[in-house]
């Protein structure tokens, strides 16, 4: 897990957005939307956060993604292998898979 990088959840995604100006393109039609736009988006404390990213930033977010999928990943191995081995010494027999 050490060497895993940083690492952060959420969804990576390009978006194109209408303005808020009536006259503008992006209201015509048929419209002519401004972007596309990289947006990260996460959950938190119950809140949906998001985020515009540069594109210049979007192989980073993308890594850390991946990085804290793989976290996960790893985090659940860990809880198998714990409660394997709670089991194991409470004599008890691992449920198949």
């Amino acid at each position: 897990m050490a060497g895993l990088g940083l690492a952060l959840p959420g969804t990576l995604m390009q978006r194109s957005v209408r303005c808020g100006w009536p006259g503008c393109r992006c209201h015509a039609d048929p419209p002519e939307l401004h972007g596309p736009y990289w947006q990260w988006t996460r959950k938190r404390a119950g809140k949906t956060v998001s985020r515009q990213v540069p594109d210049d930033q979007v192989d980073d977010y993308r890594q850390w993604i991946d990085n804290h999928r793989r976290l996960r990943e790893l985090v659940a191995e860990l809880e198998d292998l714990t409660l394997a081995v709670a089991d194991q010494r409470a004599g008890r027999h691992a449920p198949a898979r």
